[in-house]
This record gives structure tokens, C-alpha cells and sequence, in this order.
């Protein structure tokens, strides 16, 4: 493949962390973790590794992804998913964590867009799961458990074989997590994670002459880390690798982009960036990671009309399928969205986005709240940091949800009975200030934003409300019905 030494960076944005990448004849293929949300595991698909697409998602059915039992966090359910291209068809495992059960399976297709296989189960209790296959067509299975452990599956039942035993589990840092096991000319590569997915993260490999080792470790270690320095991207790891059909290598990792004032908050979750990989007496020299320079965005604008039968792929819903209480067929033209009394501080909130991919953006929708007893345009983290604007009792308010404090801002009469309500996420510059402020309101009749509130966006960020996640922001209804004639984002300028 041939890239420029400059590009944008990071290559998929917003909350897509625990990155892993394959690929098949000239095109690669990415898939990244959504936790809790519905549906799960999303795949995107490049012929450059530079621009992505998304393409689908591989549990896209409830038969595939339970999620009732994540109630307790949003950080629990599908953690950091593997995509490989084995004897034509597409495999993916990961794990579905409820806090209590931990359940490892995998599914595969002969399309990456799906549909993708029911899960088959896989009985090992670990997070992070590779797969691999050795020259003899034995398939490994790498997970983390306290440490790497190794075992064999049968690839078409999921039956253990072998193991799991401990094996090569880095340089002795807390976590060694997210290991890949892979083969570059005549050694055997194992690529782990350490130092937890926070400021001390970092990529270690070891490598050696069969698929079991025995490892040795690369004397440079970790081949990434970021610690401890001023760069703009912090908390690079948990990364995999590929090689494009030209011979040369790549590296996909996770990485987030703290701004404010100390310690620095990220906001959009932990995002996929790109590094090329050079190799020196065996071992990959990983090239600098920064963010690049503008270029094309695909993710910069997207306007959603609800004109056709189904949605696009990148929507999200939380632990339940969207198809449980939207409909694109009920009033035409329309989404049309079912409260059936949930609260949106509850577990199973009526509550639809998509992904914040850049710092400073713009959101609108025009609502129809019906029969709802609210319905509005949130930016949520999870069930306990939200922000809102929403109609109600023919009033537009603003709400602010930071932990147990749940405080209504402020109120204005509503424009008109479908009004557009909106929100800003814009940077902020102010000395010891946090990451960035969102301004919710709604528009006048003259088309100009109202603002209501403008509420300080570090308690929508990782650093305050823990987790593994990152802003979502969509739409939603309490009680009754709502109808939302549209959704449209739209990244502003600088982001």
C-alpha cells in the first residue's frame, strides 16, 4: 500500500477503542468494542487503512447479544473484539461481560457486512480474545486473565482442545491485556497490551520460532508508549497489526486526546488511530502517532431524513435493539420513538445516537413530542452523565444529569408544537478551563440558535465519569411516543 507520510489522524474517530484489523485480497477490515450498546461491534472497511467506512455490525440480533444483565455499568458487555480472514471466511470473538458471567464466543460470515453466524460459544473465562491458526491448522485462542493465557479450540465448535496455560505476559506491567498473535516471515510475533488503557498504557511484543514460543521479549520494549509525555494523543496501546499486499506493515491502536486543564479530560472515548510499522533484525519499529493534518472527512457532516426502511449502521441504542421501540414505517419520513415509560436515567432507556467524532460539532433535530411526556436531544456518557434539551408540557428545558444530581437548568416557551431543538459542543481556550462547553437550546422562527444553558463538558468525559465509553448524542423519548423529523450533525470549523 502506499501512504503519505501525512494523514489524518485518528483514522476512525470518536468512541471506537480496542481496535483490531485484517485483511482480505485489497481490502482491510476493522472492527472496535461497544460495551453496552446495541447493536454490537461495529466493522468498517478500507482499501487504504486510511478512510474508513462503516459497513455494518456483526451482532446485529438479540439472539446474538444479550445485554440485560449489564444494568450495574455501562462499561460492562461486548469488550475489545479480533477480525480475521481464514479459509475465506470472516471470524470474529470477543466476550460479553455482565459483571458477574463472563461469556467468550465467536461468529463468522462469508460478508463482513453480515449477516454474521449465531455465536458459538468458547469455554474459556477471559477478557480480549485473538484468534489464530498455525501452519498445521490448529486454532489458538490468546485471552487475559491476570495474565496471557494461550489454549486451542476447535474452530467449528468451539470445544477446548489444550489449555488455557500461561504463556509470554510482557514486561511485568499491571494488565497485560489484548493480545494478537501473528507471523511475519519466519517468527511468531505475540503483541500484548500493559499498563492499563489510562495515562500508563503501552504496546509490548515478543516473539518466537513457533506459534507456542518459546517468546522472547523485544529488547526495546514497550515498542509504544506515550506516558509521561506532553503529546496530544495519550493512552496509546492495545494495538494490531497487518500487512498490506505491497509488503509494507501497519499498526491500528487505541488513543484518546485529553484537552483541559490537568489531568486533561477525553471526551469522545478512547479512538483508532493509525502508525506505520518498520522492521529492524526482526522487530517492528513503530513510526510516530500524531494527529495529521486536515483532509477529507466523511464523518464531518451527516443529515438523516428517516426516509427509508431501515437505519444506517452507525446508530446505537442502549442494551436492547433499536427495532424494541423505534419505527421508520409508523408515521413516514419519520422516526417515530416509543418512551413505554422508561426514564433515561434507567437501564433501558428510550435513546438513539450516534457517535461524537469531533471536538467541536453542531446537532439539531426537529420533534414532534406527541404523546410523550418528554422527548428531546441528549449527549450522554452513560445513565449517570447526561445532558438534555427536550419539550415538554409546551416548554423547551435544559437538564443536566452528573451523578446522583439530576438539576432541570432552565426553561423557555416552546417556538412552535415541532420545534427544532439543538446543541453545540465548542472548544474552550480559557486558562484552567476543561476540555469544551455544550450550549443547548433551540431555534427562533428565524431559523437563529436560542441558548438556553451552557453547561462545562469535563463532566461528560472519561476522566469524571469513569468507564470505557464515549459521548453519544441522539435522541430520545420518556413515556408515550415521539416523532423526529430529522437528525443532522455537523462538525464545525477547527475540529
Amino acid at each position: 500500500m502506499e501512504a503519505a507520510q501525512q494523514y489524518r489522524n485518528p483514522v476512525v474517530p470518536g468512541f471506537n477503542p480496542d481496535p483490531s484489523v485484517c485483511r482480505a485480497g485489497d481490502e482491510f477490515f476493522l472492527v472496535t468494542s461497544t460495551f453496552t450498546y446495541f447493536p454490537g461491534v461495529p466493522v468498517y472497511r478500507s482499501n487504504n487503512l486510511i478512510e474508513w467506512d462503516q459497513i455494518g455490525n456483526v451482532l446485529t440480533r438479540s439472539s446474538q447479544l444479550d445485554l440485560s444483565g449489564t444494568g450495574a455499568w455501562t462499561s460492562l458487555g461486548v469488550f475489545a473484539p479480533t477480525i480475521r480472514h481464514h479459509n475465506g471466511r470472516f471470524w470474529m470473538i470477543t466476550t460479553n461481560f455482565d459483571g458477574r458471567r463472563l461469556g467468550m464466543f465467536f461468529a463468522t460470515a462469508e460478508d463482513p457486512a453480515g449477516p454474521w453466524s449465531e455465536p458459538i460459544s468458547v469455554a474459556l473465562t477471559a477478557i480480549d480474545p485473538d484468534l489464530a491458526w498455525d501452519d498445521d491448522g490448529r486454532c489458538y485462542v490468546h485471552a487475559s486473565l491476570g495474565g496471557i493465557q494461550r489454549a486451542c479450540i476447535d474452530d467449528r465448535t468451539g470445544a477446548l482442545l489444550e489449555g488455557p496455560t500461561t504463556t509470554w505476559s510482557g514486561t511485568g506491567l499491571q494488565y497485560p491485556e489484548a493480545p494478537h498473535l501473528f507471523r511475519c516471515d519466519d517468527w511468531w510475533y505475540l503483541i500484548i497490551a500493559e499498563g492499563g488503557t489510562e495515562r500508563g498504557h503501552s504496546v509490548s511484543i515478543a516473539r518466537g520460532p513457533t506459534a507456542r514460543g518459546p517468546w522472547a521479549g523485544c529488547p526495546t520494549n514497550p515498542i509504544v508508549s506515550h506516558r509521561s509525555t506532553d503529546r496530544p494523543i495519550q493512552n496509546t496501546g492495545h494495538a494490531d497489526m497487518v500487512q498490506a499486499r505491497d509488503g509494507s506493515w501497519w499498526m491500528v491502536l487505541l488513543g484518546t486526546r485529553p484537552r483541559g486543564v490537568t489531568p486533561g479530560f477525553h471526551v469522545l472515548g478512547r479512538e483508532t488511530f493509525l502508525a506505520p510499522v518498520s522492521w529492524c533484525d526482526g522487530w517492528p519499529i513503530v513510526g510516530s502517532i500524531e494527529v495529521g493534518p486536515p483532509g477529507e472527512d466523511k464523518t464531518r457532516s451527516r443529515r438523516h431524513d428517516f426516509d427509508g426502511a431501515v437505519l444506517t449502521p452507525e446508530w446505537l441504542s442502549v442494551r436492547r435493539p433499536p427495532s424494541d421501540f423505534i419505527s421508520l414505517s409508523d408515521r413516514p419520513g419519520w422516526m417515530t420513538v416509543h418512551g413505554a415509560g422508561d426514564d433515561l436515567d434507567g437501564p433501558f432507556p428510550s435513546f438513539i445516537g450516534v457517535r461524537q467524532q469531533h471536538h467541536d460539532c453542531h446537532v439539531r433535530t426537529r420533534v414532534d413530542a406527541a404523546t410523550a411526556s418528554e422527548a428531546g436531544l441528549a449527549v450522554r456518557i452513560d445513565e449517570h452523565a447526561h445532558y438534555e434539551v427536550f419539550v415538554k408540557d409546551g416548554e423547551v428545558a435544559v437538564r443536566s444529569r452528573i451523578g446522583p444530581m439530576a438539576s432541570v437548568i432552565a426553561r423557555a416557551p416552546a417556538p412552535s408544537s415541532t420545534p427544532v431543538l439543538a446543541l453545540e459542543v465548542m472548544s474552550e481556550t480559557a486558562p484552567f478551563s476543561g476540555p469544551d462547553n455544550v450550549a443547548l437550546g433551540y431555534e427562533g422562527d428565524d431559523g437563529q440558535f436560542r441558548e438556553l444553558s451552557r453547561l462545562d463538558g469535563r463532566y461528560l468525559s472519561t476522566e469524571v465519569a469513569g468507564g470505557f465509553t464515549g459521548r453519544i448524542v441522539g435522541i430520545y423519548c420518556v413515556g408515550g411516543t415521539a416523532h423526529f423529523d430529522w437528525f443532522d450533525y455537523a462538525a464545525l470549523d477547527g475540529s
